[in-house]
């Protein structure tokens, strides 16, 4: 797997490096948010990133600014690892199109299990194929539910109320209007829309979307919840269910 890791802190980046090394990983180290994005041009002569890990703190251009130039070069998976922990900051970086979050000081381990569970994110979570073929997991889907529909583009649908979530295109459109969201923010909805009124457990949708079982993923979480209602502009749309988890409900009027 090849990582980009845009830190501008010498020592750090030589022993996450060395780290990063020693499980597998090719390592290019940028030390500035330009470097960082001159590294994620096309060029033919090397293969594209799996991976960029981004420190925020940089010496020539903030962090949030690189992040959202990184969205428009590339869809590359981006993991924020920074000592910023309020949770603006945190909805703020999801926002701009960041996959994941982590906290400095952080365990290697609970990073190395990030970067594989963002690199697995590459598929959508929801299957795309209609409702009720072999194999589809929306076959026995319980009556009150919404059915995925086939439009003549071969786009799968979930629908509910204002909602449309297409799985195979990634589009999500409220009232008709679209409404951008991030990798895992869809992966998210997608999950919750299979399965309108069911609620999904809280370990549940770490382990089908986060593809994990760390406990401290539970943080993402609801930064990601947060992140889509606010997005999405139906306050009603996705429930928390104290102590269990979260379901989708359909807007009323």
């Amino acid at each position: 797997m090849r990582l980009l890791l845009v830190e501008d802190d010498d020592h750090v980046a030589a022993a996450l490096s060395a780290v990063l090394a020693r499980h597998g990983f090719d390592v290019v180290h940028a030390r500035g948010g330009e470097e960082a994005l001159r590294c994620l041009l096309p060029d033919g002569a090397a293969p594209p990133f799996d991976v960029v890990l981004l420190d925020l703190g940089l010496p020539d251009i903030d962090g949030f600014e690189v992040c959202g130039r990184i969205r428009r070069l590339t869809s590359t998976p981006v993991i924020m690892v920074t000592a910023r922990a309020d949770v603006r900051s945190r909805v703020h970086g999801l926002n701009l199109g960041a996959d994941d979050y982590v906290v400095k000081p952080y365990d290697t381990a609970e990073l190395l299990a990030r970067i594989h569970a963002v690199s697995r994110r590459t598929v959508p979570v929801a299957a795309a194929a209609p409702a009720g073929a072999p194999g589809d997991p929306g076959a026995d889907r319980s009556p009150g539910a919404e059915t995925v529909s086939a439009r003549g583009t071969g786009a799968a649908e979930l629908r509910l109320g204002a909602l449309t979530v297409e799985t195979e295109t990634r589009r999500v459109t409220v009232h008709g209007e679209a409404v951008s969201l991030t990798r895992k923010e869809f992966d998210l909805l997608a999950l919750l829309a299979q399965r309108p009124g069911v609620v999904f457990r809280r370990e549940q949708i770490i382990s089908e979307v986060w593809r994990t079982n760390w406990e401290g993923t539970g943080r993402t979480l609801e930064v990601h919840i947060a992140s889509l209602r606010s997005k999405l502009a139906l306050p009603a749309l996705i429930e928390t269910v104290r102590g269990v988890g979260y379901r989708l409900v359909a807007p009323t009027g």
